[in-house]
Order: C-alpha cells, then structure tokens, then sequence
C-alpha cells in the first residue's frame, strides 16, 4: 500500500502543478475552449478572474506538498475541497467528462486512506461535553 500511496501522491502533485501553472501561464497546447451554456459560463468566471488564480495557487501548493513528500496531510487539506467542486462541476453540468474528476478523487482518497494516523484523526469523535 504504501508504494501505491507514493505513486498517487507524486500523479496528483505532477497532475496538480500542471494545472495548476496553466492557470497562471495558459499553456499554448491547451485549448481554451469553454462549453456552452451555463457550464462554460461558469469556467469562464473562474478563469477570468482572480478567483481562478486564487484556485490555481492553491493547486500549486498542494502539489508541491505532495511532491515533496512534506506536509503531504496540510496538502489532502488544501486539495480536498477543490476535488469536491471538481467533482460537483461535472455532476451539475457535465456528467459525461467526470473521469478525471473521480481518478484525482481516488488517487487524493489513497493517499489520504494510507495515512492512519491522519485517518484517525479525521474521523475521530469528540465526546459529549
């Protein structure tokens, strides 16, 4: 498990600077070409504003984390709630383009899954005061 651990780590922090660097430097060899309607009216606020740099900043921390193997916990933290709305984009407005929402959500959820410690702490219950 914990090969497979390091391996979805170093994927999501690659997959993560990728995207992103592209936020801030638009990459030449990706096409910015937004859907219709509602969803690409959507992209198109997150990418025109600073809203979007604000995510793509994000994503670039994350990814150093995970890349370098510090702060990996600081970094499932940061990345989590940006996967849920990855997530949740593509259910509300583009069901048939969710795979690589749901393969960055298992590779972020094993990476979380390995750590135990983590897991524990996450998951623990407060007792009633």
């Amino acid at each position: 498990m914990k090969i497979l651990a390091m391996i979805a780590r170093i994927l999501l922090g690659v997959a993560f600077l990728f995207f992103g660097l592209n936020g801030f430097i638009h990459f030449s060899f990706i096409p910015m070409q937004f859907p219709p309607g509602q969803a690409g009216d959507f992209l198109k606020l997150l990418a025109f504003s600073r809203y979007g740099y604000a995510i793509a900043a994000i994503e670039i921390m994350s990814a150093l984390f995970f890349l370098t193997g510090r702060y990996v916990r600081l970094g499932l933290l940061m990345l989590g709630p940006i996967l849920v709305n990855i997530l949740l984009f593509h259910i509300s407005f583009d069901p048939r383009s969710i795979a690589g929402g749901l393969i960055f959500s298992a590779l972020w959820l094993i990476v979380f899954l390995d750590d135990k410690p983590f897991k524990q702490a996450v998951f623990a219950s407060k007792p009633a005061a």
